[in-house]
Order: structure tokens, then C-alpha cells, then sequence
């Protein structure tokens, strides 16, 4: 997923929403973020490259706060969320007794309100979606939040490992407008993501947002031309990297070099 920071198609039929994104599937409008949550690699830039040591093997999938500093940029409505984390604090909300039936060794997290992930919360707050799906911590847990008095609520749902006999499985049905029914492209987050990109931090080194202006406008209409152009559907799934051939592997694992995927020449 080196080569797909910004979301795309993985493979026929499976896409990968990016180490943060948002898209839009018929008139629902679906947010994620990837990861986990580690302090300590927090306030990093995305300094990992391929071929990786047995450092960056583990923390290239730590979450980083220029990804939540921009999927809390957006400001129209969200659907649905989807987070490897749980946002912390998040057992406040559920029947987190029966949670503690279940997973006993949690007690000691919850009372520190250190179950889950800040940056995950920090999303939670600031969004507001109507649903947030969760995984990590191989349990069913089911949470309602109620934003402020009288505020919006947020469904929030974690399951079970995918084994015999678990809650792994569950069907919600969520409301919409009539299809079609695809995937595309959410012209808030383009514009989001083209406008943070040139602080985008490659180094050790966090972003810095000093000279920043937020105004977006100026590419939602950059953005909106080029959907114009070319529609709002993903491109279609092709093989930019090659097939893993153990004869031409190097020593170190060391890929043959870099490649260009399609949504991010688009994106840029």
C-alpha cells in the first residue's frame, strides 16, 4: 500500500480508501482512517521507504497526525467511518461490563481512558458521522454517542475476530437515495488533499502547518474541473507493480524501483 498513499483501487473490486480518504458511494459518504495509533510516531512524517528493516516494517502503519489534521479539514456530513482503532474513551458510551466479562485484561485501560486511539476520538468529535465501524480488538462492541444535548448521534459498532462460533458478522441497514450504486470520487476530500499536499512530510520531521490557508475553494474549483472532465468514477483497476517472482528477488528484498499509480497523477 506504499505505492496507494492516497487511496485506490487494491485489487478487482476492493478498494482501499488510503492512509486517510473519503469517497462517495451512490449519495453515502464514507470516511476512513488507517492504522494504528503509537505516540511516540505520532508527530512523524511518512519517512519510511521500501524495502523496509524491522523498524519501519511496523511503524509504516502507524497513524500520523498529517492524516488527521486533513480528514478533520472536512466539513460536509459523513456517512459512515471506518477506523482500524477504536477512538478512545469510546467505552464511556456502551455497556463496557459485559465488555469486561469478555476481554477482563481491558480493566485496567478503560479506567487509565486509555482504550483506543486520540486521534481516532479527535475524528469522532469533530465529524460527527452517523456510523463508525472499528476493528483491532477482536471483540463485539456496540456504543451510541450522543454529540452534546441534543446533537447529532453516532452508531458505533466493532465485531469480533472471523472465526467459527465468534460475532464476527452483522447486517446494518443504512438509508439512501436510489442507486446507481458505485464508488466515487468526494470532491471536499481532492480538494483537501491537493491543498495540504505541499506540506505533505516526507522526513522523520512533522508537517509544518504555518503558512497554510485552509480556504479551500480554490481547489474544490480545481478539483471540480477536472471531475467535469473526466467523471467522478475511479479509474479501473490495473497492475502498476509487478507480480512477486522469487527468481528475480535481490537479497534484501529491495523492489525493483518505484511506480506511479493512476488516482495519484490524478489527485496532484
Amino acid at each position: 500500500f506504499y505505492f496507494r498513499y492516497y487511496g485506490g483501487w487494491a485489487a478487482p473490486n476492493i478498494y482501499y480508501l488510503g492512509a486517510a480518504g473519503v469517497v462517495k458511494f451512490g449519495n453515502i459518504r464514507i470516511g476512513g482512517l488507517s492504522g494504528i495509533y503509537k505516540h511516540h510516531d505520532y508527530r512523524s512524517g511518512h519517512f519510511e521507504r521500501p524495502p523496509y528493516n524491522q523498524s519501519t516494517i511496523r511503524s509504516v502503519f502507524h497513524v500520523r497526525e498529517y492524516d488527521v489534521r486533513k480528514i478533520i479539514q472536512v466539513e460536509e456530513p459523513i456517512d459512515i467511518f471506518l477506523s482500524h482503532d477504536w477512538p478512545v474513551r469510546i467505552t464511556d458510551h456502551g455497556n463496557w461490563e459485559e465488555l469486561l466479562w469478555k476481554k477482563p485484561d481491558f480493566q485496567q485501560e478503560i479506567e487509565e481512558k486509555r482504550l483506543g486511539s486520540k486521534a481516532a476520538a479527535q475524528i469522532l468529535e469533530k465529524l460527527k458521522p452517523k456510523y463508525w465501524f472499528s476493528a483491532h480488538l477482536h471483540c463485539k462492541f456496540a456504543a451510541l454517542v450522543q454529540h452534546g444535548e441534543g446533537g447529532p448521534l453516532t452508531k458505533f459498532l466493532a465485531l469480533d475476530k472471523c472465526l467459527p462460533g465468534r460475532d464476527f458478522l452483522q447486517i446494518v441497514e443504512i438509508e439512501s437515495e436510489p442507486g446507481p450504486y458505485e464508488i466515487q470520487y468526494d470532491e471536499e476530500w481532492l480538494a483537501i488533499t491537493r491543498k495540504l499536499n505541499y506540506v505533505f512530510p516526507l522526513t522523520e520531521n512533522g508537517a509544518d502547518y504555518g503558512g497554510v490557508d485552509f480556504d479551500m475553494e480554490d481547489c474544490r474549483q480545481w478539483v471540480r474541473s477536472k471531475l467535469q472532465e473526466r467523471g467522478c468514477k475511479p479509474f479501473e483497476f490495473v497492475r502498476t507493480v509487478p507480480c512477486y517472482d522469487p527468481s528475480q528477488a535481490s537479497v534484501d528484498g529491495a523492489s525493483a524501483g518505484m511506480f506511479l499509480f493512476p488516482f495519484t497523477v490524478f489527485t496532484l
